[in-house]
């Protein structure tokens, strides 16, 4: 009987703490879910204010919901170091980097993933 007791207690405080979570989250907007070392704040010359070596980590979170997860890390990777700026999520939200956004290949493509 105590065991039974100590289960829904566990149960209990499991749902209160994934209900905190849930208030939270929705009390807050959407950027501030974003991992603040991939927020990007404008500087003068259009770029991002992430460092190349943070580019990796920004790259795996932008590529990894792709099936073309190699081309992605190539060109996400080289678009971050010229960039230094990743869009937040893992596909669209372009226009928080207007380097990335801007920047075609030869045929008039988009460059960046």
């Amino acid at each position: 009987m105590a065991r039974a007791g100590l289960i829904l207690l566990t149960v209990l405080v499991a749902f209160l703490a994934i209900w905190s979570l849930q208030e939270k989250l929705m009390a807050t907007g959407a950027e501030d879910l974003v991992r603040p070392e991939f927020q990007v704040q404008k500087s003068m010359n259009g770029q991002g204010n992430l460092h190349s070596s943070q580019c990796p980590n920004a790259c795996t979170t932008r590529c990894s919901k792709t099936q073309y997860r190699k081309p992605c890390m190539f060109y996400c990777q080289k678009c971050c170091k010229k960039c230094l700026c990743v869009p937040p999520g893992y596909y669209g939200n372009k226009q928080v980097c207007p380097c990335y956004n801007n920047w075609k290949t030869k045929r008039g493509g988009p460059k960046c993933p």
